[in-house]
């Protein structure tokens, strides 16, 4: 047997005792109340109406699991509410005439009177009906619930998968062509370009899979991006930049901050008078704090890729998803200028990795 079926065996057992558990409290109700009236104790016909309540309360049992399995996804989630009355007022019918057979096989010495029958036995039977109605939709916003997080996490896989491979194709033709030339030329730097592309794609193959990284790790993989673009562009863009995250043992989602980098390269890099392009990166009281600047060409008619805008789409996403209320993004183009400032709160992760 699977572990998977294991688990899923376990989570029926609970439910069961839970529910077996619950009944058993209800079941108790009218001898808890036997107990604490005198008058109820001293009645010769105590012990019979006892009898005759948990006899009925089976009535109960089984109108609440009918209502909540059958009527309510047939009738109240199709809106068909006329036929489930119908449905329920019949039940209350059955109910009643068991309630009947039961009170003249316990209760002797008294004549049933169906007057007080239908007036006793109408609370339990609405309390029952709408537990039924509360525990079936708890059951299913649950069940959704747990559909919409397994759908997220889905997509942020998909997402990240996404990211991986929109890397790839026009950033490698670059690089790769690049790393001909300094062949051909026999440059010395072609030996640290090639490490530099090995560390890089190890991280995106490899290092990358888990829910979280180290900030170190994620810095070092950014780095490597920006040195071989900035090999790559030679002189052509002046680059400022500044990731200072060494001293930091903390954790971020993989593949969150390239998305930016990337966008800043591809758009900041073309037809610009004095291209120029500004990356600040640091972590300070739990807090972390991601810039990024370029330049732009607010006249180019430059034709955009068919990813343009989609990993930073993604990464909006991302971080709505991962970090809800624990981050603050703005993005503006003012001058010429466009700036991503990206805050994330830290604070919760350290928290949950250390317990």
């Amino acid at each position: 047997m699977s572990n998977e079926s294991i688990l899923t065996n376990k989570k029926r057992w609970r439910g069961v005792l839970l529910h077996t558990l619950v009944w058993i409290a209800v079941f108790s109700l009218p001898y808890l109340l036997r107990l604490y009236d005198s008058r109820l104790r001293e009645s010769p016909n105590a012990l019979r109406y006892f009898y005759l309540s948990n006899l009925t309360s089976i009535c109960w049992v089984a109108i609440f699991y009918l209502n909540a399995y059958v009527l309510v996804p047939k009738f109240l989630y199709t809106k068909r509410y006329g036929i489930l009355v119908i449905l329920l007022l019949v039940l209350y019918v059955a109910a009643i005439a068991l309630h009947s057979l039961f009170y003249q096989l316990v209760i002797i010495d008294r004549p049933f009177r169906l007057v007080n029958a239908i007036s006793f036995n109408l609370p339990p039977f609405l309390m029952s009906v709408a537990a039924s109605i509360a525990y079936r939709m708890l059951v299913d916003k649950s069940k959704n619930d747990m559909l919409l997080q397994a759908r997220q996490q889905e997509t942020m896989k998909s997402e990240l998968s996404f990211l991986r491979s929109q890397i790839s194709p026009h950033f490698m033709f670059n690089v790769l062509n690049n790393m001909l030339a300094m062949a051909r030329a026999k440059s010395d730097q072609l030996e640290p370009t090639i490490l530099k592309l090995s560390s890089l794609m190890r991280y995106i193959l490899y290092e990358s899979d888990g829910d979280k990284v180290e900030i170190r790790k994620e810095t070092e993989y950014l780095q490597s991006y920006i040195d071989l673009q900035r090999q790559r562009l030679s002189s052509k863009v002046a680059l400022q930049i500044n990731l200072n995250t060494s001293d930091s043992d903390q954790e971020i989602a993989p593949m969150l901050l390239i998305p930016f980098i990337e966008n800043a390269f591809k758009h900041g890099t073309g037809h610009i008078i004095k291209p120029e392009i500004q990356i600040d990166l640091y972590v300070k009281n739990n807090l972390l704090h991601f810039t990024v600047r370029n330049k732009f060409n607010a006249a180019s008619t430059e034709i955009k890729d068919k990813t343009s805008g989609i990993g930073l789409a993604n990464v909006k996403r991302r971080l709505n998803l991962l970090y809800p209320g624990r981050h603050t993004l703005l993005i503006t183009d003012n001058d010429n200028w466009f700036t991503v400032s990206l805050q994330i709160n830290l604070a919760d992760d350290i928290k949950m990795h250390s317990s």
